[in-house]
């Protein structure tokens, strides 16, 4: 039994929306996804995707997305991601019913594995934009767009302490914590978000987004604080999942 992450699969069986054109690593991404997934990945296994699932802007636009994803071998878990429009989050729980025993959508809740809890949430991040100088120094931002990130962020740190809530109080002590966004931006060195992985102890910090080698390094990666950061963006990864826990 073991646990992986991948992030950021972008598919659209349904919708007019490839990838190739964001570089040779995309074109025929699905093919490498089932490749991969199911060259590692064992039925036993547990594997969580972090965000950005499909194009689709609503479930019905994504139910092929969806059954690929399915098709896959482990038990699957879902983050939700920036771009997944067909996920509200106070339907979380109507897409647990639907899709019991097949995908499991983490928000607002927590899932198990061995002796940890699988905790989660999207996140967020203020990406900019920032204001440079003619040799990449930066010199300012937009404040305004600063001020309505920190609001979304409060409102991702309580959807988080919730998860953990949930988790604490069924008995869990030991956290994997899964993002979509990344735990910090480009100007930060801790977060809301590293804070409360220190605050719970958590042993891994699983997050995506990042894509393209300009972008990889935007957070935090490896030990930081006693705590393994892991971005696994698919383009990142080549598509290969990540081994989070053996």
């Amino acid at each position: 039994m073991a646990l992986y992450a991948l992030g950021d699969l972008h598919l659209s069986f349904q919708t007019d929306k490839s990838m190739d054109r964001f570089g040779r690593v995309w074109k025929h991404h699905e093919r490498k996804i089932e490749k991969y997934v199911n060259k590692t990945v064992k039925p036993e296994d547990t594997l969580v995707f972090t965000g950005d699932h499909s194009w689709g802007r609503k479930l019905e636009e994504c139910r092929e997305d969806l059954a690929f994803i399915e098709r896959l071998p482990g038990r699957k878990i879902l983050l939700r991601g920036n771009h997944d429009m067909f996920w509200d989050a106070k339907k979380t729980e109507r897409l647990n019913e639907e899709y019991k025993g097949r995908l499991f959508f983490l928000q607002n809740n927590f899932a198990s594995y061995g002796e940890y809890a699988l905790v989660g949430t999207k996140g967020y991040t203020f990406e900019g934009p920032f204001y440079l100088d003619p040799w990449g120094n930066i010199t300012g931002w937009d404040e305004a767009r600063e001020e309505h990130a920190k609001k979304l962020v409060a409102r991702e740190i309580e959807r988080l302490r919730e998860s953990f809530r949930q988790a604490e109080a069924a008995g869990y002590r030991k956290y994997i914590m899964f993002l979509h966004y990344p735990p910090t931006n480009i100007l930060e060195e801790t977060s809301p978000f590293t804070e409360i992985a220190e605050e719970y102890g958590v042993t891994a910090v699983v997050y995506s987004h990042c894509h393209g080698e300009r972008r990889f390094g935007d957070s935090i990666r490896g030990m930081f604080h006693g705590i393994n950061y892991m971005l696994v963006s698919g383009d990142y990864l080549g598509f290969h999942p990540a081994a989070v826990l053996p």
